[in-house]
């Protein structure tokens, strides 16, 4: 029988959330089966006051999120070979369930090219699951796991044989749709990804456009992923429609402003190496239900 998978954990954190990092912390402690190495990554910031056996990296400014979570990866060897799986967790959550290491261990030794699962997150009070958190498009039904196409950044397991292929994170997208990005690249290497809703992250509700970034860079890295991973005769397509869908959406005049002029920054400015996927990976994800032009 072989070994149980090793499983580590990352957190990124800015500091500001202290009573729920030692939260989350203490949740992924009392796993079931070996034990979770967890590595803090501050973002700018000294974490201090991180329980026994918890290692910190400190960076001396905020890299943005798939920076973060990058240097989180380097924390357990290169590419993060010193594990089998790594969690990604956000600092204000908490594993609602006891055996959600194992289950992620059970699922990857089951499925051979299974290479990243995504949580379900609800909400701690209301057990809501918002539908923005469904990694899918039919996603009126939340306790339905199934295959997916990308999957939710602070709550997903990644089999980091898949990092070790496919490469990290991009880091230059500093915040949004850094997921599918490497989600598509993963697709199209082979692996296959999966929303699990009875792996669950209590996570408090929350709206995107909270962050003073948003409208900018989900419109620059929208054009971005589109750039760096569609074949050409899909770029215009896939950037069209969320135009498109963004002017349906009928956003205030700063919003919209913010979002043309990350829009044509996407356009304007350097987007990391171009890879598109193959045309079988674009007949893929429309099989799964979620062909790359929406």
């Amino acid at each position: 029988m072989s070994a149980p998978l090793r499983v580590g954990a990352v957190v990124i954190t800015m500091g500001n959330r202290p009573d729920e990092l030692k939260a989350l912390i203490d949740s992924v402690a009392r796993q079931q089966g070996d034990p979770v190495e967890v590595v803090v990554v501050g973002q700018g910031v000294e974490v201090t006051g991180l329980p026994e056996g918890v290692r910190s990296v400190t960076l001396p400014e905020n890299l943005g999120i798939p920076g973060g979570r990058n240097v989180g990866i380097e924390a357990f060897g290169p590419g993060g070979g010193d594990v089998d799986v790594l969690l990604f967790l956000d600092d204000d959550g908490l594993l609602e369930r006891t055996d959600t290491a194992e289950l992620c261990r059970q699922a990857f030794t089951e499925d051979p090219r299974l290479g990243i699962i995504s949580f379900r997150i609800a909400d701690p009070e209301s057990g809501e699951t918002q539908r923005r958190h469904v990694p899918r498009l039919r996603a009126s039904d939340p306790m339905r796991s199934s295959r997916v196409t990308t999957f939710l950044g602070g709550a997903n397991a990644v089999r980091t044989s898949v990092l070790a292929q496919v490469g990290a994170l991009p880091a230059e997208f500093f915040y949004a749709h850094e997921e599918t990005d490497l989600a598509w690249r993963a697709l199209d290497a082979g692996w296959s990804i999966d929303y699990r809703a009875d792996m669950v992250l209590l996570h408090p509700k929350t709206a995107p456009s909270r962050h003073a970034v948003y409208h900018r860079m989900v419109a620059r890295n929208r054009v971005w992923l589109a750039r760096r991973n569609l074949p050409a005769p899909l770029v215009p397509v896939y950037v069209g429609v969320w135009l498109l869908l963004t002017l349906l959406r009928r956003p205030s005049v700063p919003a919209l402003k913010a979002w043309f002029g990350g829009f044509k920054e996407g356009w304007t400015t350097p987007c990391g190496p171009r890879r598109p996927m193959r045309w079988r990976t674009v007949w893929r994800l429309t099989r799964l239900g979620r062909p790359p032009v929406i």
